[in-house]
Order: structure tokens, then sequence, then C-alpha cells
């Protein structure tokens, strides 16, 4: 199975850390925020990886290149300057991904176990979105528990997922956003969801970057 990392956005919420850096090369507990994730699906099992580029991207190549001294395999998918949003880089990605595949917000942190996502079964065209609790940022949430009736308490969409390419099907190539798309489909029964209670951190300022730094040398991470 592939994984892909989105990480082509401009990141201007974390300007000026990010004027000449993408956001997922930032430092976090001394490594870069990318590197993590890579470090994390490598232990899943999942040695074949996509990552998007736009701002900055040559300094996301040309720090991991091939993926080699990573153990893993690093395709990469250019986008135009600006970039497509999250679904339009999926779309664009998709003749790098398989049938089904991962797919990790290069601008989170977690200690979530992507090997359980590897264990799913999903139909032609669903998908399954990983939730967590509501941070201080984002206390409405996003989505409510497939399960529940869509009035029900909403949690935050994690930016960890597994999709069946054909959820993309008949989706227009460009720039277009997920969070619309994930809206549509939950309500038609095409997504499933779990929540997750553990180590997770939305990097979208430079305070909650720095805070989340503090906080893992606290705990010598």
């Amino acid at each position: 199975m592939k994984a892909m990392i989105l990480a082509a956005g401009r990141g201007k919420r974390m300007m000026p850390l990010t004027e000449h850096l993408p956001k997922p090369m930032l430092k976090v507990a001394n490594k870069p925020l990318l590197e993590h994730h890579i470090n994390n699906l490598r232990q899943a099992g999942i040695v074949d990886i996509v990552i998007n580029l736009a701002w900055q991207g040559d300094k996301i190549k040309s720090h991991f290149g091939d993926g080699a001294a990573f153990g893993v395999n690093i395709q990469y998918s250019q986008e135009p300057e600006g970039g497509l949003e999250t679904a339009g880089g999926i779309i664009h990605a998709l003749p790098l991904l398989g049938e089904q595949f991962v797919v990790i917000n290069g601008d989170v942190f977690s200690d979530y176990d992507v090997s359980s996502l590897t264990q799913l079964h999903l139909h032609s065209g669903e998908a399954h979105i990983v939730l967590v609790e509501n941070p201080s940022h984002n206390p409405a949430g996003d989505f409510a528990l497939s399960h529940m009736s869509p009035e029900s308490q909403k949690y935050t969409f994690s930016g960890i997922s597994r999709y069946h390419s054909d959820f993309f099907k008949d989706l227009a190539a460009g720039v277009l956003a997920l969070g619309p798309i994930l809206r549509e489909r939950l309500a038609e029964h095409r997504v499933s969801t779990e929540l997750y209670i553990g180590q997770w951190n939305d990097i979208g300022t430079p305070a909650r970057l720095d805070e989340l730094n503090q906080r893992l040398a606290v705990q010598d991470f």
C-alpha cells in the first residue's frame, strides 16, 4: 500500500517561519515535521510514499531525495504555484497511487498508529477518516461520527485517512477542497470514521509549534 503526504500548502499563518521554507519542513523535536510522518509510515510497513509539492517544494526534494536514506521510496507530485487544495492535490497524484491508499496532512503531528489503516478494506468509492477531540482553535469540530446523526457531537478531522481511488472518480481536476466532499459523502454513508484519543496537534501557527516543542522537550521525546 502507498501513502500520500500533503505538503504543498503555502502555510501563510506560519509566517514568517514559512517565508523561505515549506511548513512540513519546520522542526518538531529537532526533526522536520515531514520526517516524523515518513518514520511513522515506515514503522507501519508503508514504504512507498508520494509527496505533493508547490511552495518551496524544492527544499523538500533536496532534503529527502528518493527516500533511500530514510528507508522508503518517495515519488513527488508537482503542483502549480499556489497548489491545488487537498482534494485537488490527491486527484492530481492519483496516477502515482494504487487502488487504496493512506493520506496524511503534512502539517499535523500525531502518534496515531497508521498500521491500523492498512487493515481496513474499503469498497469502491469509500473512505475512512480519523477524527480527534476538538482543540481550542476548532471547538465546534468538523464531522460527526458516521454511525451518529449529523446533528450529533462533531469532532475534528485529524488529516489522517484512507481512500479507495474511486472516491475521487468523476471529480474534476484543479483546485478543489476536500472538506465539502467528505461532508457530502458522509451523508451518503460512503465515509466511515473513528475517534482517536491520543497525541495529535495541528501545527497551524508559530505559537502552536512552539508550545508543542516545549511540551516534547519536557517529555524528552
